[in-house]
């Protein structure tokens, strides 16, 4: 049986099965660090039996008073071990720990427009397009082309029972990646 457990520095030297993905955006090791100092309760490591790492969530919490939130910075699966629900289940858990310990408002992360899979994955999980960021990515890969456009897609907590942090039409409010502040 595999474990859900805290991600380890350790695990830097580990998860390369992981981050080799083509949708996996893959950051500096001081990058990783700092969330672990900063948030180590938001950052966890699905790990098989054998000890392969299957997957991992890296989460912050973040904002200002009236839009305090958690953030999925990033999560991936490797592709021998997707459809075993591991997403879902470390998606759950940042929610509860922004809802319960950091009393965000909602929980937001960024996804490449042309990543559908991931799109419908999260919109069954309950989230849905808050805005469209234009060039997000850009200057990553090729920059400036659509594809390389986000989706700023958000799901609220129990401390927005109005549901202010979603919007209906967000697929429709775009926005330049310079004028957001993240």
């Amino acid at each position: 049986m595999s474990v859900l457990r805290p991600f380890r520095a350790t695990d830097l030297f580990a998860f390369n099965n992981i981050n080799l993905d083509v949708w996996t955006e893959t950051y500096s090791i001081t990058f990783y660090l700092s969330y672990l100092s900063r948030w180590p309760d938001l950052c966890y490591l699905q790990e098989a039996p054998n000890g392969r790492a299957m997957a991992y969530v890296l989460g912050k919490a973040e904002g200002t008073h009236y839009d305090w939130h958690g953030h999925v910075t990033a999560i991936t699966v490797a592709p021998e071990y997707r459809r075993l629900s591991l997403a879902r289940n470390m998606m759950n858990l940042l929610e509860r720990i922004s809802d319960e310990v950091y009393k965000g408002f909602f929980v937001d992360l960024f996804v490449r427009c042309s990543n559908l899979v991931a799109i419908r994955m999260y919109e069954g999980m309950d989230y849905s397009v808050f805005r469209r960021i234009r060039q997000y990515y850009a200057g990553l890969v090729g920059g400036g082309r659509d594809d390389e456009d986000a989706f700023d897609m958000r799901k609220p907590l129990s401390r927005d029972p109005n549901r202010r942090s979603v919007r209906a039409n967000g697929r429709d409010m775009v926005f330049d990646a310079h004028d957001i502040t993240m």
